[in-house]
C-alpha cells in the first residue's frame, strides 16, 4: 500500500480542497477549506497547486504512519507543530515541509490557537472526485475519503509513492493567523427585515462563537436581533459566509457546508476575504462586525490575493531535520564528528 494509515483519527478530520461552488444549482453545498488561505499557503510549502486536498482537522489532530516509501507534508493553519517518531521522538515546527519515510509516525501537537488546521501532503492523494472535488460532505456521504471523516485504522491512498528529493520550505512569519478587528460585512439581502435598532446593534455589539459550531455554521451567542417582518421567507439561495437570523434573533453564519436554499432572512453576508478568519475561529472566541460596501468588499479580495501571493513568494529554504538514514550518512560513514571537525 502506496499511503498514509491512520493511526488514531483525532477529531472528526475530513479531506477538503476548494469545494463545489458550481454545482450549487443542483443543489450541492460547495463544502471545501474552512480556511483556504492556510491551505493554499500549506499545498505551496509541499509543491502543490493551491487546491489540492489536505486533511482538515479541528482540536485534535490525527496519528498517521507513513507506508509510501516516502511522503512530504506541511501542516498550516496553527502553531501546533507536529511529532515525528522515527526511531526517536522529534518535534517539528508547522509551516514547514517535512519528508517522512516509509515507518514514520507523524502527530500533530493539540490545537489550542486555530478553528481548522491542515496537514498538505504532496501529491495529494489517489482518490475519486465527486462533482470536481475531493471535498467530504458527510451529510450526504460523498467527496473525500468513502464519503465520511477519517477514523482509525484508514489507509488514505497517495498519488506519489516516493516524495522527490529536493530541500524543503518554510513560512518564517505566518502572521495571518493573528488577523484582528470586526469581521466585515454588506448588508443584506434581507436587511429590511430587522428594525433599526437591531441592525445597530448587530454592528456595536460583541458575539461569541457557541459550541453549536460546525462545518455546516457557526451560532452566535450575544444580543438578539429584533424582526421587524417576521422571521419567515420565501426560501432563496445561501452563500459562504451569508449571516441568517432564525426565530430566537441569534445570529447564524453560515460556512463551507451551506445548504443551497433556505427560509429565515439573512441581516447581512461576510465579506469574502474575511472568510478565512471564521474558519480560524474557535467555541469560545468573540467577534464584531463592520459593515462596508461591495466596492470595498471587492478591494479587500483583492488586497487579499496580493497577500497570499507575497507569502507564498516569500517562502524560504529550511534545513531538513535528521532521520536516521541522514544521521549515518552524515555522521557515522566518514569516521566521528567531534566538534564540527571530522577525526
Amino acid at each position: 500500500m502506496s499511503g498514509l494509515r491512520v493511526i488514531q483519527a483525532g477529531f472528526a478530520p475530513t479531506l477538503q480542497d476548494f469545494g463545489r461552488p458550481a454545482f450549487q444549482n443542483r443543489g450541492v453545498p460547495v463544502s471545501g477549506a474552512l480556511d483556504p488561505v492556510s491551505l493554499r499557503i500549506g499545498n505551496a510549502l509541499v509543491g502543490n497547486n493551491g487546491g489540492t486536498a489536505a486533511i482538515e482537522f479541528r482540536m485534535i489532530g490525527p496519528v498517521l504512519e507513513v507506508m509510501a516509501q516516502s511522503v512530504r507534508v506541511a501542516l498550516v493553519g496553527t502553531r501546533a507543530g507536529i511529532v515525528v517518531e522515527a526511531g526517536e521522538r522529534t518535534e517539528l515546527p508547522s509551516y514547514q515541509s517535512v519528508m517522512l519515510k516509509r515507518g514514520h509516525r507523524l502527530s500533530v501537537n493539540p490545537v489550542t490557537d486555530s478553528g481548522a488546521a491542515y496537514l498538505c501532503v504532496e501529491g495529494g492523494f489517489d482518490l475519486p472526485a465527486v462533482f470536481d472535488s475531493l471535498s467530504t460532505y458527510g451529510r450526504s456521504q460523498i467527496g473525500g475519503f468513502q464519503g465520511r471523516a477519517l477514523k482509525d485504522g484508514d489507509d488514505l491512498p497517495l498519488r506519489l509513492n516516493e516524495a522527490p528529493e529536493r530541500g524543503e520550505l518554510r513560512l518564517e512569519n505566518p502572521g495571518y493567523l493573528d488577523a484582528c478587528g470586526p469581521v466585515r460585512v454588506v448588508f443584506g439581502p434581507q436587511r429590511d427585515y430587522f428594525t433599526d435598532e437591531s441592525a445597530a446593534a448587530f454592528l456595536t455589539s460583541a458575539y461569541k462563537v457557541s459550541r453549536e459550531a460546525d462545518r455546516m455554521g457557526m451560532r452566535l451567542e450575544g444580543p438578539a436581533l429584533e424582526h421587524a417582518r417576521g422571521y419567515n421567507i420565501t426560501s432563496d439561495g445561501i452563500v459562504t459566509g451569508a449571516i441568517q437570523v432564525p426565530g430566537n434573533g441569534l445570529p447564524i453564519i453560515l460556512l463551507a457546508d451551506h445548504q443551497t436554499t433556505g427560509g429565515y432572512p439573512k441581516i447581512g453576508t461576510v465579506i469574502s476575504a474575511d472568510i478565512p478568519r471564521l474558519g480560524r475561529l474557535k467555541p469560545g472566541d468573540t467577534l464584531s462586525f463592520a459593515e462596508v460596501s461591495v466596492a470595498e468588499a471587492e478591494e479587500a479580495r483583492r488586497e487579499q490575493e496580493k497577500e497570499i501571493k507575497r507569502l507564498i513568494g516569500s517562502l524560504s529554504p529550511a534545513a531538513a531535520w535528521l532521520d536516521e538514514t541522514a544521521l549515518y550518512q552524515e555522521n557515522l560513514i566518514s569516521g566521528v564528528v567531534h566538534n564540527g571537525e571530522a577525526v
